[in-house]
């Protein structure tokens, strides 16, 4: 009896082995990976540059992130003058938009209405923040934090407008 114990012990792990291997080969016949658009630095500088632009004409100057997909710094601007706090504020708004692909004010406007679970979700709920889309596709996010949210979201939105249609206007 003690020696069918082991042997059925192996036969059973041989077993649960190889429906294991069926079940992963299975999955070889479909990709793992995929490839997406991301901002490049220099997406990240045309950001920074129309965001600049528009607080001269809007002479509401404010600290300028620009982040990639997945809510990383690829560009920032501070201008002097601008107050420290804008620092954390800017990144906050620009890493929220990309995360959530939607304009940071949305969430803003969630928690305004009664959603306050946004609140201890870890994104900034703040106005501000703008997703970055090429062809439809999130590749990054821009977020400005000034003296007035309501032309933090108008210097953001333009920016994020400038990239696009510099890359359109690249594309053919």
């Amino acid at each position: 009896m003690r020696k069918l114990i082991p042997v059925f012990a192996t036969r059973l792990c041989l077993g649960v082995f190889a429906v294991s291997a069926m079940t992963f080969s299975a999955h070889a016949a479909t990709p793992l990976t995929t490839t997406y658009p991301v901002l490049t630095n220099e997406g990240a500088q045309v950001a920074v540059q129309a965001a600049e632009h528009m607080m001269a004409a809007l002479k509401a100057p404010g600290a300028i992130a620009v982040v990639d997909t997945t809510g990383n710094l690829l560009a920032f601007e501070r201008p002097d003058g601008v107050r420290v706090g804008s620092i954390d504020l800017a990144i906050g708004k620009a890493r929220s938009a990309a995360l959530l692909q939607r304009p940071s004010e949305q969430l803003e406007d969630n928690v305004n209405k009664g959603r306050t679970a946004f609140v201890t979700a870890g994104f900034l709920s703040l106005r501000g923040g703008m997703p970055v889309r090429v062809n439809g596709q999130v590749v990054g996010a821009i977020g400005i934090a000034g003296m007035n949210s309501e032309n933090d979201a108008k210097i953001a939105l333009a920016a994020a407008q400038q990239v696009e249609a510099d890359s359109e206007a690249a594309s053919h």
